[in-house]
């Protein structure tokens, strides 16, 4: 099983890259984000990979980051998400912006990507909200504030309240998704007794 490939970026394509490791080339399918992050060919190039192993073919998925490829493998256990649709979301969302569509509920974001249509996008954030990876509060809290997509509300008062919501007894996953719902609400800006007031009001609920 291939778990990663380091070696000289051979060719990039359409969704795909090629990786020369010792004089042989790999050929990994990849998202447009990790496209986009890619060196110049010839240059040096290292991914995390998942094995796709079937009847009828052996792929290898490759990753620039860890919550990419957590997101991917989260996704795939998601009933109606290929390979195929899972790049396309990731294609669409980077981890950080999927992790806020799942937290706060998303539907019109989460259709947006190639190939979810309302049904399934419902389906992902109903399977998916309390399985969001756990990638670290900074990663989470990062998420939370492109809640409003302008601006951005201020990491301590997103930290602050997701902290003292927590505090009082209420589950994290829980919390993140009614924290990223008042920010959102409140355009990307909330104070922290915004956020703490209209979460505690949605978790009370």
């Amino acid at each position: 099983m291939i778990a990663q490939l380091k070696g000289i970026l051979d060719a990039v394509g359409d969704g795909w890259v090629i990786i020369d490791v010792g004089g042989v080339g790999y050929q990994a399918f990849c998202s447009a984000k990790t496209l986009q992050a890619m060196p110049q060919t010839g240059e040096a190039v290292k991914m995390s990979i998942i094995t796709h192993v079937r009847e009828d073919h052996i792929h290898l998925f490759g990753f620039i980051s860890a919550a990419e490829k957590e997101w991917f493998d989260r996704l795939l256990g998601v009933q109606g998400v290929g390979a195929k649709v899972a790049l396309a979301i990731l294609s669409t969302l980077d981890p950080g912006d999927l992790t806020q569509t799942i937290l706060a509920q998303d539907k019109a974001m989460m259709a947006r990507p190639s190939g979810v249509g309302p049904k399934l996008a419902t389906r992902i954030l109903t399977e998916l909200k309390d399985k969001v990876p756990a990638f670290g509060s900074e990663i989470e809290i990062a998420a939370l504030g492109n809640s409003g997509r302008s601006g951005g509300a201020d990491a301590g008062a997103l930290s602050d309240a997701v902290s003292a919501l927590v505090n009082l007894g209420y589950r994290r996953a829980d919390v993140m998704g009614a924290v990223a719902r008042a920010n959102q609400a409140q355009g990307g800006d909330a104070d922290l007794q915004t956020l703490v007031t209209a979460g505690l009001k949605e978790l009370s609920a």
